[in-house]
C-alpha cells in the first residue's frame, strides 16, 4: 500500500482547533497517524475534540493560547516543544470576520480581523520555524479562502486578509525551502461550520432561500462539509507533498470556476 500520507511520529498543531474546521483537521491528522496540538480560546470543544483524538489512539494535548496576544505565540510554542514535542506540521486555521457595509468598518473591526488572520499567522509561521530549521524541516499550512481572489460584498477586512495569507504563503514558501520546509496554503469555498449555520438562521438564510443561494454561487450545489478539507490538507502535511511549494489549492466546489 502506498505509504505517502502515513504521519506517525509526526506532530501537528492546529490553531482554532477545537471545533469547526479546525477540529475536522485535526482528526483527520490523528487517523493519518499524526498526534495532535490543539491551540485554542475553548477549553470545553477542545477537551472534547482531545477525547476524540485520543480516542482514535492518538497523543492530543490543549493548549490556551490569545493568538491575538503576539508577545505569548513564540514562549507557547517553546513550551510545546519542550511538553509534547517540537512541531512538525503547523496548520494556521485560526480566523474571524465582520460581515458589515465597507462604510461601516471601524478600526477595531479591521484590526480584529487582520491581526488573528495574518499577522498572528505570520508570528505562527515564525515560531514553528525556528522549531523546524534545526530539525532539517518541517509542513505549514494555511488556511486561506476563495475570498482572498473574489468577491462577495460586505467582508472587506476578510477577503483582504486572506489576500494577504495567500501571498505570504508564497513569500514564505519560497525563503523557507532551503531548509525543508513546505509552506502552502488551501483555500475553502463556502463551509457549512457551526457558526457560518448560525448567521444563516440569524439573517433568515434557510430552507429554500439557502439552497437556491448555494446553487447560484457554487456549482457542486451546496456548501462543503469541513471533512472535505482534510483530503488536501494531508497531501500537504505528507511526503506525498514534498514537491508542492508555495501552492494554494483551491478546495470548493467549483465556486471560482464561474
Amino acid at each position: 500500500m502506498y505509504q505517502g500520507f502515513d504521519l506517525t511520529g509526526k506532530h501537528a498543531l492546529v490553531t482554532g482547533g477545537a471545533r469547526g474546521i479546525g477540529k475536522a483537521i485535526g482528526v483527520g491528522l490523528a487517523q493519518a497517524g499524526a498526534d495532535i496540538i490543539i491551540v485554542d480560546l475553548l477549553p470545553t470543544e477542545a477537551a472534547e475534540t482531545v477525547a476524540e483524538i485520543e480516542a482514535l489512539g492518538r497523543r492530543a494535548r490543549y493548549y490556551s493560547l490569545d493568538l491575538l496576544d503576539i508577545a505569548q505565540i513564540q514562549p507557547t510554542f517553546d513550551r510545546i516543544a519542550a511538553e509534547f514535542g517540537p512541531i512538525d506540521i503547523l496548520v494556521n486555521n485560526a480566523g474571524t470576520s465582520v460581515r458589515k457595509s465597507a462604510l461601516d468598518i471601524t478600526e477595531a473591526d479591521w484590526d480584529r480581523v487582520v491581526d488573528l488572520n495574518l499577522k498572528a499567522l505570520f508570528f505562527c509561521s515564525q515560531a514553528a520555524a525556528r522549531q523546524m530549521i534545526p530539525r532539517g524541516g518541517g509542513k505549514i499550512i494555511n488556511v486561506s479562502s476563495t475570498h482572498a481572489t473574489i468577491a462577495i460584498g460586505r467582508n472587506a477586512p476578510y477577503g483582504s486578509s486572506k489576500g494577504g495569507v495567500s501571498s505570504l504563503t508564497r513569500d514564505l514558501a519560497l525563503e523557507w525551502i532551503p531548509y525543508g520546509i513546505n509552506v502552502n496554503a488551501i483555500a475553502p469555498g463556502p463551509i457549512g461550520t457551526p457558526r457560518v449555520l448560525a448567521n444563516d438562521i440569524a439573517q433568515g438564510r434557510t430552507g429554500e432561500v439557502l439552497a437556491a443561494e448555494m446553487k447560484r454561487r457554487v456549482p457542486l450545489g451546496r456548501r462543503l462539509f469541513a471533512e472535505e478539507l482534510v483530503g488536501g490538507v494531508l497531501l500537504l502535511a505528507s511526503q506525498a507533498g514534498a514537491a508542492m511549494v508555495g501552492h494554494v489549492l483551491t478546495i470548493d466546489g467549483a465556486q471560482t470556476v464561474i
